[in-house]
């Protein structure tokens, strides 16, 4: 169960170990970066068409290297794969920690976030493009800002609009932003990884930012490297 940067690292490392296995992409970007191994691309639809998927390929365990904030795919897949009598991992990289002159106000909630963020305030909303119906209370007098890496000609649903942009971002391009737009507070997911840039320059500029905390880790398997992910594999085949 691939999508982030850590799954396309365990796929370069199973492809280097001559590994039978099989990348699923959700396909929420038109053009998402290539993956070493066999890829299949799209939603599967339901629990029955993952199940009959996953059956149906003869696989003999799952590794699943989702996004962090990737919780009900993750749970059906736990649930799939246990039925199916198949080992499962999930890949979790490490949550970012606060550094000194970090303004972060941590929540557990949409609903947390709009009480943090004042009226009149104008906010990056770094939570994807693919959340931005979710956040109608927040956009209740403020101006947001949302970045997605694909152009569309869907209007903003909000007052403010959309910032298209390819990673990685490096700290220059984020502070560079957050000028451009004057942006007040920054909305953010505590995803972890190599995306904080953004976070980083709230910082330098004094800016707040409202971290959403993760959904509680699911009771199974779990590392936080795609080496650790190798090793498991390598172990439940011994």
């Amino acid at each position: 169960m691939a999508g982030t940067q850590e799954a396309r690292a365990v796929a370069q490392l199973l492809a280097g170990a001559g590994i039978d296995a099989v990348a699923s992409l959700a396909g929420v970007t038109d053009e998402p970066r290539s993956i070493p191994i066999q890829t299949r691309r799209g939603g599967f639809g339901s629990e029955e068409a993952q199940e009959r998927f996953i059956r149906d390929g003869g696989f003999d365990a799952v590794i699943d290297a989702t996004h962090p904030f990737a919780a009900r795919i993750s749970r059906r897949t736990q649930v799939i794969a246990h039925r199916l009598g198949l080992s499962y991992l999930r890949v979790m990289r490490p949550a970012w920690r606060a550094q000194d002159g970090d303004l972060w106000h941590n929540a557990t909630t949409r609903e947390e976030v709009e009480k943090l963020v004042p009226k009149g305030a104008r906010v990056f909303l770094a939570t994807g493009a693919q959340s931005i119906d979710e956040w109608t209370g927040l956009a209740e007098g403020r101006t947001l800002f949302c970045r997605r890496v694909d152009r569309t000609d869907d209007p903003f649903p909000y007052d403010g609009g959309w910032i298209i942009g390819q990673p990685p971002f490096v700290l220059a391009y984020e502070m560079r932003l957050l000028k451009t737009y004057a942006i007040d507070w920054v909305v953010a997911r505590n995803s972890g990884g190599p995306t904080r840039a953004k976070l980083d320059a709230a910082r330098a500029l004094g800016r707040s930012v409202a971290l959403l905390d993760r959904p509680a880790m699911q009771d199974c398997d779990h590392v936080q490297t795609p080496d650790e992910a190798l090793a498991w594999l390598t172990k439940q085949n011994a």
